[in-house]
């Protein structure tokens, strides 16, 4: 998987919609300068538009839109929720929320393959769920 910085992991957070875990997830990519709100109304508006894609299986969402507007520098982020959130969808509930920006389509599907073959471990997404830390997250996502 792409790295992720260990300051755009985030775990404990609480959100009370979809929509505002997309921003929590967001934040720190926003504070590290890789996105703006711009980009971040393009994720939430994404799914207003097309429907809950983003919960991409049971327990997780990967929140992203199209390179564009709003993306700086492709970078990557990922919230862990105290609580279930729903997307309507059954690939409900969600307890982690992933923030995907890629600054151009090839490399947003490159990085879309990634991800996709590290969740499809046996037991990752188990893993992410029982980190105890933002380190223990760090080294499940950057080993």
């Amino acid at each position: 998987m792409e790295s992720v910085a260990l300051e755009s992991i985030q775990l404990g957070v609480h959100a009370d919609s979809w929509e505002e875990s997309i921003r929590i997830a967001a934040a720190p990519l926003v504070g590290r300068g890789s996105i703006d709100q711009t980009y971040v109304g393009r994720m939430v508006e994404s799914v207003n538009r097309l429907g809950p894609y983003i919960a991409i299986m049971p327990g997780l969402a990967l929140a992203h839109a199209a390179p564009g507007d709003g993306v700086m520098a492709s970078d990557l982020s990922i919230a862990r929720f105290d609580s279930d959130i729903e997307f309507h969808c059954d690939h409900d509930p969600v307890r982690i929320v992933m923030c995907l920006a890629c600054t151009d389509s090839e490399s947003h599907v490159a990085r879309l393959q990634r991800i996709a073959e590290k969740l499809l471990d046996d037991g990752f997404l188990d893993s992410l769920m029982g980190a105890e830390s933002p380190k223990a997250m760090y080294a499940l996502l950057n080993g």
